[in-house]
């Protein structure tokens, strides 16, 4: 496995390698296939059972509407060349398509499978077409392919030895049939037994065809032990190879991370694939979630739907034109930047190209914005569009003040020109609270002073905007400290954590909804613990609960 590059590559390599992804913030995910003449959700849509894999389990039966979407899937409108021009007219930087979901329906002409695009009345290589258009247009290439399969009958049978050699080889296909590849998009296998999968000649095989291709998180997802029978992977080596390049929230926004490369896959429709012309997130909201991305340290891969003639629907055109024409004016704080130096937030984020810091602002506090100092001076600065800004730098805070007739909307971007370059991986803090800014925050809902407390409880049931913890520093746990909120009715979700003391965190409490992260979120209680979750009490010097 020495050529197998998540195992044996250097710093360097790595770089050069993964240039490419870490400039392009911003790619077009594509689920499309038979489901759309039924506005089925893709491969979740089927009703057949999914045995040995999750839920419905049970002999093995069909779908017998949707396994036979195919017969009449026949998109006659579908321009491969549109497609890209499109994604190129819309900033996007590269496309990952759809060849084989759970379905088992095969989007490619593949000698594997009767199951294919070939057998459809349109009976076209939908793939070809689509990586010859991206070849054309230089559009870097992806390819999703979901190794789980609800539909081939050998999938998980015995020790699924036919299966496994079955799918390695439509991913051979895919990757000695068409050219260059960029990336690998796999999607989840089934069944937890490491024994059931032979990862490290599944990745031999691609490095051979394609040296310098991405492979994403998870190929090996979900694999892991859960029975005493189940199988580890045979070497740590297996394992680091099985994660891939980079991680994949999907649905959501992924939480700041400028050490590691990720990318959050979120549809901008009501599902994955086409379920109808309406349920369409709003454009704003989508620049905002490419900002959040790009600020986090990650990338955004937008997902669309096609309609069954391979067109676009409206709601979907309305987004991809307006992320197109805000980043004519604004990409220069988007491609080739890395996420920090500061911890984005509500207020908004910052990304640096070299000695151009970008601030993206959100929210204003009076016009203007506090952040800690940076280790280089700032020179300059101005909005994008050229507008004046305010600035005021010492040795302990560094503050931006914009007037309200320059500041644009959903986010206003500030370039600051250093007298030096900024280094990835750097996290210098986040913005200033000042006293009185609490407003957006509500009431105080709870508090309590000057006491051992590790859980703090509302009345009942009450919408948390905020927490906010300070705590004298002789009193600060070695292992840091975490805050969960239990939400009504779904359970814990961990907020925020820390491993370094400051006297004061004012912790704004959030929720996911429609692509973005909006304030509040519903709860009785919240919890506070230690790195090591162990239920003892923090002295702390206050904690208060702020919300309606």
């Amino acid at each position: 496995m020495k050529h197998i590059p998540q195992i044996n590559e250097t710093p360097e390599s790595n770089e050069e390698r993964m240039a490419w992804f870490r400039h392009a913030k911003y790619g077009m995910f594509i689920h499309w296939g038979p489901c759309s003449v039924g506005e089925k959700e893709i491969g979740w849509g089927r009703g057949g059972n999914r045995p040995w894999d999750i839920d419905q389990h049970g002999p093995r039966t069909s779908d017998p509407v949707y396994d036979n979407y195919y017969k009449s899937f026949n998109p006659e409108k579908f321009d491969a060349d549109q497609w890209v021009r499109f994604a190129k007219k819309s900033g996007m930087k590269y496309m990952v398509l759809i060849t084989k979901h759970h379905d088992g329906f095969s989007m490619f002409d593949t000698t594997l499978s009767d199951y294919s695009i070939m057998a459809s009345p349109f009976g076209r290589d939908i793939v070809k077409e689509f990586i010859d258009a991206c070849h054309t247009h230089e559009m870097k290439v992806g390819l999703y392919y979901s190794t789980r399969d609800w539909y081939h009958p050998d999938y998980l049978v015995n020790d699924n030895t036919s299966y496994d050699q079955w799918y390695m080889g439509q991913v051979e296909e895919l990757l000695t049939s068409y050219g260059p590849i960029d990336l690998m998009w796999f999607d989840h296998v089934g069944g937890r037994d490491w024994g059931k999968w032979k990862f490290d000649q599944l990745f031999s095989k691609m490095y051979q065809h394609q040296p310098h291709l991405l492979v994403n998180d998870r190929a090996a997802k979900f694999c892991g032990p859960k029975t005493d029978s189940d199988k580890e992977p045979a070497t740590p080596d297996l394992k680091k190879m099985a994660a891939g390049d980079y991680y994949t929230p999907e649905g959501k926004i992924g939480a700041m991370d400028i050490e590691r490369d990720w990318e959050s896959c979120i549809h901008v429709g009501k599902g994955w694939s086409y379920r109808g012309e309406d349920g369409f997130k709003d454009p704003e909201a989508c620049i905002k979630m490419l900002v959040s991305c790009t600020t986090g340290g990650g990338n955004l891969l937008l997902n669309f739907g096609p309609r069954p003639d391979g067109t676009f629907a409206e709601g979907e055109v309305r987004v991809a034109e307006a992320t197109g024409q805000w980043l004519e004016k604004y990409g220069a704080a988007i491609y080739g930047t890395r996420g920090g130096p500061y911890s984005n937030g509500l207020w908004g984020g910052s990304c640096f190209r070299d000695n151009k810091l970008y601030l993206h602002v959100y929210n204003w506090q009076d016009n203007e914005i506090s952040l800690d100092p940076l280790p280089v001076k700032v020179l300059s600065c101005q909005t994008l569009e050229g507008k004046p800004v305010e600035l005021v730098q010492n040795d302990t805070e560094l503050t931006i003040r914009v007037s309200p007739s320059h500041q644009d909307h959903p986010v206003t971007i500030v370039e600051c020109t250093l007298d030096g370059n900024l280094k990835p991986g750097i996290l210098l803090g986040a913005l200033r609270m000042e006293e009185g800014q609490q407003a957006e925050y509500g009431e105080v809902l709870a508090e309590e002073s000057d006491s051992n407390v590790s859980e703090i409880r509302t009345k009942r049931l009450k919408t948390i905007k905020a927490v906010q913890i300070t705590m004298q520093k002789e009193h600060f746990p070695a292992d840091g400290l975490v805050l969960h909120v239990h939400d009504h009715p779904t359970g814990a979700h961990k907020t925020w954590e820390t491993k370094t003391w400051q006297e004061e965190w004012m912790i704004p409490v959030t929720h996911f909804h429609a692509g973005i992260d909006v304030l509040g979120r519903q709860s009785r209680r919240i919890t506070l613990s230690t790195g090591q979750n162990k239920e003892t009490p923090i002295h702390l010097s206050s904690i208060k609960v702020f919300g309606s």
